[in-house]
Order: C-alpha cells, then sequence, then structure tokens
C-alpha cells in the first residue's frame, strides 16, 4: 500500500505565451503540478488556497486524480494568477503580470486527517509557512522542500532554520549558487548540505538533474524531446514525479532515490509537451512506464 504524501503551495491560474502558442487562464501553481505529477504513484493531500473564482472543472479533474482536496481552502476573492512570456531559448521567461490576490495572506491549515502523511512536500513558498506545516504534521518518514531566489534573499534565516528539519532539498543550479555563494555546483552542493539537508536535489532544465548526498553522487539526464510547448511547472513535476514514487515504493534508500528521480523526470519530460497541466490530464500510468524503460535504455551502458 502507498504512503500518502502532504504538500503545501501555490495553487494558481496562469497565462503563458510561449514560441510555441499561448494558453490563457490554465491551472497553475506548484502545488497543482506537483500533485497532479504525484498522483499517477500515491494518495495526494493537498494544502492551498483559491479564491471563489477558481473553476469549478480544475477542481474536479484534481479530485479525478484522487487528489485530496480537504486542504484546499476557498477564499472569497480571486486566485493567484501569474502571467508569462518565455524567450526562443525557453530556459528564459519574463513575468509580466503577477496578482497574489488570496494567496497573499495565506495560513497553511492541516484537516486532521492529514496529520499522518508520511511523506510531506514543502513547495515554493515563505519558509516560516513552510515551518509551520511541518509543526502541524505528526510522524512524518520523509520532508523536501523547494525554494527560490526571492526566499534566499529576504528570508535566509527562516530558511535555514528550515533546512535543519529538511531530508531532500530540490533547488535549481543558480538558486544552489546564490544560496551557497559558490558557483562550481559540486563546491555549492557540499555547502548547503553542510546547511542541514541529507540530499540536495539540483536541477538543471534541459540538462536534467544532479543528486547529492553526504557519500554519493548521481546525476540524471533530461528525457530528449523534438518539441518543447511549456516548460512551466516542469520541476514541480519533476518534483511531484519523485516524491510520488517513493511514496509508492517506501524505499527510502539510495536505489530507491535513483529509481525516484528517474520517474521525476519521466513525468516533467510529458508536462512540457503541452500548456499547463494539459498533458498530464491525458496521461496513463502505462504511458509513464513505457518511458521509464525507454529512459532506462537510454542510459544503460551494460548491455
Amino acid at each position: 500500500m502507498s504512503h500518502s504524501v502532504c504538500v503545501v503551495g501555490s495553487v494558481a491560474l496562469d497565462s503563458i505565451k510561449t514560441p510555441t502558442g499561448s494558453a490563457d487562464d490554465v491551472l497553475g501553481g506548484s502545488c497543482s503540478y506537483f500533485s497532479v505529477a504525484a498522483s499517477f504513484f500515491a494518495p495526494i493531500n493537498m494544502v492551498g488556497v483559491v479564491g471563489s473564482d477558481f473553476p469549478e472543472e480544475e477542481r474536479a479533474f484534481m479530485e479525478s486524480r484522487g487528489i485530496n482536496l480537504e486542504g484546499l481552502e476557498v477564499v472569497d476573492g480571486a486566485t493567484f494568477r501569474w502571467t508569462g512570456r518565455y524567450h526562443e531559448n525557453m530556459n528564459n521567461r519574463d513575468t509580466l503580470d503577477l496578482q497574489l490576490n488570496v494567496f497573499g495572506e495565506f495560513d497553511p491549515k492541516l484537516p486532521p486527517s492529514y496529520r499522518d502523511s508520511a511523506l510531506v512536500f514543502l513547495a515554493n513558498i515563505q519558509p516560516g509557512l513552510q515551518t509551520s506545516v511541518l509543526s502541524q504534521l505528526g510522524s512524518y518518514k520523509l520532508v523536501g522542500a523547494d525554494t527560490m531566489d526571492h526566499w534566499i534573499e529576504e528570508s535566509r534565516d527562516d530558511l535555514l532554520e528550515l533546512l535543519a528539519d529538511v531530508d531532500i532539498l530540490s533547488i535549481n543550479d543558480s538558486e544552489a549558487e546564490q544560496l551557497s555563494g559558490e558557483r562550481n555546483v559540486v563546491v555549492a552542493a557540499r555547502k548547503i548540505l553542510e546547511m542541514g539537508p541529507k540530499s540536495l536535489l539540483i536541477k538543471r532544465g534541459e540538462y536534467g538533474a544532479l543528486l547529492f548526498s553526504a557519500n554519493d553522487v548521481f546525476a540524471v539526464p533530461a528525457y530528449p524531446l523534438e518539441t518543447v510547448v511549456d516548460p512551466t511547472g516542469a520541476g514541480d513535476c519533476f518534483a511531484g514525479g519523485l516524491f510520488g514514487s517513493l511514496a509508492e515504493s517506501g524505499e527510502f534508500t539510495g536505489k530507491g532515490l535513483r529509481r525516484a528521480i528517474v520517474y521525476g523526470s519521466v513525468v516533467a519530460s510529458f508536462a512540457v509537451e503541452d500548456f499547463g497541466l494539459g498533458r498530464l490530464k491525458t496521461l496513463s500510468r502505462e504511458e509513464v512506464e513505457e518511458r521509464y524503460k525507454a529512459f532506462m535504455s537510454l542510459t544503460d551502458f551494460h548491455s
């Protein structure tokens, strides 16, 4: 039986422009991407906030994925909205509009039924709020966290306090440089591990990901795709697939974590094939397993 995963983060409506096209008011936010990706593997308990304008069909979609929305608070007002435009090089994007709306006053509260969640993922929100979520949980087995440049700069003390309780910190390479003050990724990883997390996952977009722990380094490439439609949320889908796989297997060892990272890469590779969560809405577990096997063949050098 799968362990359950509790995730806290943003639920948003995104309007996105990329070189391949555009989409308006699609389901977005770190919590949404993570939850849908993880739901292919395990039961998910979502903690977030939306406004009274949040589309009923998006709520119904998440429920159809088996995501528990008891912790999704609905507040009078407008849902968090983000508008972004990607450059020809989709590693670069501009935020055209950002309206926090009800998310600006978000104070996560966990329903009693969530408190026995075995795994918890603290998606990208203020570090003090991430710590408050941990204080509301019972005896969890594994904690993951994400953060961003703004919190590293503005809430560093709160972030450092949180890192002492984190098993897997998930950040990108520029955030790793900012947090550590080191440009070399290996040196940066060693410094960050000294701050408290047991493992560090550095997401490198089209170049894959690196996992560092005290005695181990694991590198995984990104799955090669001919066309990337929309990279929004790929990192959150990566984390969702990773934590979902860990919850399903219950194997929190080095081997289990390596396998989970490949599943994370696979789910993220599907996510970028359409705007928002469009591709994950039609994705089957069978397709995930087929690409997992293809990924294994891609990196197999023994046969």
